[in-house]
């Protein structure tokens, strides 16, 4: 794979990964905190196992940060590698084709809950660490962080922790392991991550609902009203626009074929992707900002009554790339919905969960040597280099605080993997892959 001495092993990760996805492990679910505090207690054992001296951190959103260390000299450098035990709630496990936490294997794929995000990059770094060690370890401090609450948003646990202890995370070298590859078998390093904002919108028309038949076609209608707000958001071909804001920006990375984007989303036949012939699928999602409407309330059909809805609200979700301010943006938005509301309706706009966008160098010594090992384990002659349309907060509080530290975003990630979603999984040769590459840089890194 990379060396003689650096071979996976896949039963061994393939048990690793079934205890952690055996953990119903979601932070924000209280009925579940058990499952959550046993996917954090073996965490910790498999760490202090491997040598590590660990120490669990409460952070303020009443979740632990596990934190262990291992020092070899305390002249030497220090890398540390981060990922997370908690995930997004499994939704009805009747719609899965085998249990959401039970891994299981099905034409060469393991499915489970966290099997990809981010469960299977923590087992990863566990065997990355178990072939370090049996290849003769390392010359580096090793410190591994885990969190316990990243899929939970909204108080930022382990960036007030970092703000407010910043000594237990200093480090020379910053591997998250919370991304993937653009595709099986093809080593990524991840450059960029959009920022954004949670944004809520609410309007009111009437004092309360009215007759539709008495009043319908004068009486102005808040559903009507909010619709026409989220339809100004885009143009004509789909794009998001907002008043004040460059929306056209151009992707200066690695392209994102059409075709593999669609496959990618399971854009259905005949559907046409938001933009033009010249608004490529990488400007649309890693240089632009974009708003999508992720939910919307004024009267569930089941309960449909003839009747003007007085009140209608919505949250949108704002992304906003690297080199632009998700604070500025998110206000631009709010003007924007502000002035767009029609008929002088009623409206009010919340802004929480704001987070600044992440741009990272891979051009450092240790981060190129880091895509070496990628592609040697991959048996590449080369690295593909992307962005994310996602958000990992943790990222820029790193980066404010450690300035110098190089930082490299990657892991087992992959569009199959459907992470979020129903029938979530992961392909073994990635895990093994990307430890193989973890291990041979941590064994060569500071010699």
């Amino acid at each position: 794979m990379t060396s003689p001495n650096i071979t996976p092993n896949r039963d061994r990760i393939f048990a690793d990964l079934s205890a952690l996805v055996s953990f119903n492990s979601p932070h924000s679910v209280p009925e579940l905190a058990d499952q959550h505090e046993a996917a954090c207690a073996w965490t910790v054992a498999e760490l202090e196992s491997l040598g590590f001296d660990v120490k669990r951190h409460p952070t303020i959103d009443n979740a632990d940060t596990i934190i262990g260390d291992r020092i070899v000299d305390t002249e030497a450098p220090t890398v540390l590698l981060y990922s997370h035990y908690d995930v997004v709630p499994a939704g009805d496990p009747a719609a899965w084709t085998s249990d959401p936490f039970t891994l299981t294997e099905r034409d060469g794929r393991w499915y489970g809950r966290g099997a990809a995000d981010c469960k299977g990059n923590l087992a990863m770094h566990l065997e990355a660490i178990r072939l370090l060690d049996a290849a003769g370890k390392t010359s580096a401090n090793l410190k591994v962080v885990i969190e316990g609450s990243e899929e939970f948003g909204g108080q930022g646990g382990l960036e007030r922790l970092i703000e407010t202890s910043p000594e237990l995370f200093r480090a020379d070298v910053i591997l998250i392991a919370d991304s993937g590859n653009v595709a099986v078998g093809t080593p990524t390093l991840t450059t960029q991550l959009r920022g954004g904002a949670q944004v809520q919108v609410s309007v009111e028309t009437l004092a309360g609902d009215i007759h539709s038949g008495g009043f319908g076609g004068a009486a102005p209608d808040a559903a009507d009203a909010l619709v026409r707000i989220a339809s100004s958001l885009f143009d004509e071909h789909g794009r998001t626009t907002i008043d004040g804001v460059d929306c056209l920006g151009k992707w200066e990375g690695d392209a994102y074929d059409r075709e593999t984007f669609r496959k990618d989303a399971g854009a259905l036949e005949g559907v046409q992707l938001y933009g033009t012939v010249d608004d490529e699928p990488a400007d649309m999602v890693w240089a632009r900002p974009a708003v999508t409407m992720i939910g919307f309330t004024s009267r569930p059909v089941s309960e449909a009554l003839n009747a003007i809805n007085a009140h209608a609200s919505a949250q949108f979700n704002l992304r906003v790339p690297a080199g632009m301010s998700a604070a500025e943006t998110a206000e631009k938005l709010e003007e924007h919905i502000v002035s767009h509301t029609p008929w002088g309706a009623k409206v009010s706009v919340g802004i929480t969960q704001l987070n600044e966008p992440f741009a990272t160098d891979i051009d450092g010594p240790a981060v190129s040597l880091l895509g070496e090992c990628l592609k040697k384990s991959y048996g590449q002659d080369s690295l593909a280099v992307v962005g994310s349309g996602g958000s990992i907060p943790l990222t820029t509080t790193l980066q404010e605080h450690f300035r110098e530290a190089e930082i490299a975003l990657f892991g087992v990630e992959e569009p199959l993997c459907g992470i979020h979603g129903v029938d979530e999984s992961v392909d073994p040769s990635e895990i093994e892959r990307i430890a193989a590459a973890e291990a041979e840089f941590l064994l060569t890194f500071s010699k």
